[in-house]
């Protein structure tokens, strides 16, 4: 008996992972929720209003959006949910809800499914949003609420790095001139003014560590980010490790370097780029904020970076090997 034996041909992949976008966008979502737990105890239970609303608008932006575009439903896989807290994360508490429903439509709709939806987009959807909003909004982006206000009656307060970067232009830079900001506990443990997300230290750090124990990410991005930039500052701050440890604990920066600069779409996936990709975004950062007219620059060299991730890729990719390099041609050919 002759059997009838047919070789089956199929695009790659041939080797299916167990890893599911589904299954990463949720362990993202769980390494947030100890930010979350804090922005609550900080700034109140509009904490999760706001956090709320945002989620809520992403997933209706993107399942409307995607039938009117007439395309298969994603909501499933949980980016938007990412997409929604990550928004929320980055405004302050007090930010009216009808303009962070705004930035929601804009994060999903423009920034994500006009470019075909996850995977396609080329800037980071939050960080895209955050910049939108400064713009159209400057005076609500920077009514940064006191920590605990809500207990007893609401009320604003500056932004440490404001107070950080009139200390640099200063130009004296000593351990006396941070006696009028929170101390560096404080800042560790979020008792400071701040985006809802961005301000508990910790907890940002325990999200990091859960993600990097689950392998969603690795660390290579968000220790070149930090490490450049506190080389930077560093040296910017005349070797004073206290304006170091402000600006590391101050604004954005873990959780851009932690939650949003390892975007898989927007980033670089070769270790090379990673850390080229890394460097830049730190040293563009230090230098928003020592010398730009806002006090802090993530948002601005995440989306930059972003930007040129394709030119990054190009150049670090490695070559296969025996790979001939083709020769330019002197002159045009006759």
């Amino acid at each position: 008996m002759i059997l009838d034996k047919k070789l089956s041909v199929s695009a790659s992949p041939h080797d299916h992972s167990k890893d599911t976008v589904t299954r990463i966008m949720l362990d993202v979502v769980i390494a947030l929720v100890p930010s979350l737990i804090a922005a609550f105890f900080l700034f109140g239970p509009r904490t999760l209003i706001v956090s709320a609303v945002s989620v809520g608008t992403c997933v209706l932006a993107e399942y409307l959006s995607r039938i009117v575009m007439k395309r298969h439903q994603t909501i499933a896989d949980l980016s938007a949910v990412v997409t929604g807290l990550l928004i929320a994360f980055n405004v302050p508490t007090s930010m009216p809800l009808w303009m962070v429903v705004l930035g929601d439509i804009f994060a999903i709709v423009v920034v994500k499914q006009m470019f075909g939806g996850i995977g396609m987009n080329f800037v980071n959807p939050a960080l895209a949003t955050r910049i939108m909003l400064i713009a159209s909004f400057p005076t609500e982006m920077a009514k940064w609420n006191a920590p605990f206000s809500w207990k007893t009656e609401a009320t604003t307060t500056a932004s440490p790095l404001g107070e950080i970067k009139n200390i640099f232009r200063s130009g004296t830079i000593n351990d006396d001139s941070f006696a009028e900001l929170p101390s560096l506990m404080d800042m560790f443990l979020g008792k400071r003014a701040g985006s809802l997300g961005e301000v508990c230290a910790i907890a940002l750090i325990i999200g990091l560590i859960y993600l990097l124990a689950r392998r969603v990410i690795k660390i290579t991005i968000p220790l070149s980010y930090v490490g450049s930039f506190a080389v930077i500052m560093f040296i910017a701050g005349g070797f004073n490790l206290t304006f170091l440890a402000y600006q590391v604990l101050s604004g954005g920066l873990l959780l851009g370097a932690i939650f949003m600069a390892t975007d898989y779409t927007t980033s670089p996936i070769n270790f090379k780029g990673q850390v080229i990709f890394g460097i830049c975004c730190g040293i563009l950062t230090a230098l928003i904020r020592l010398f730009g007219n806002l006090p802090e620059g993530v948002s601005f060299a995440i989306i930059l970076m972003n930007i040129l991730v394709p030119h990054i890729e190009h150049l670090t990719t490695p070559k296969p090997f025996g790979t001939v390099k083709e020769k330019k041609k002197k002159g045009a050919e006759g």
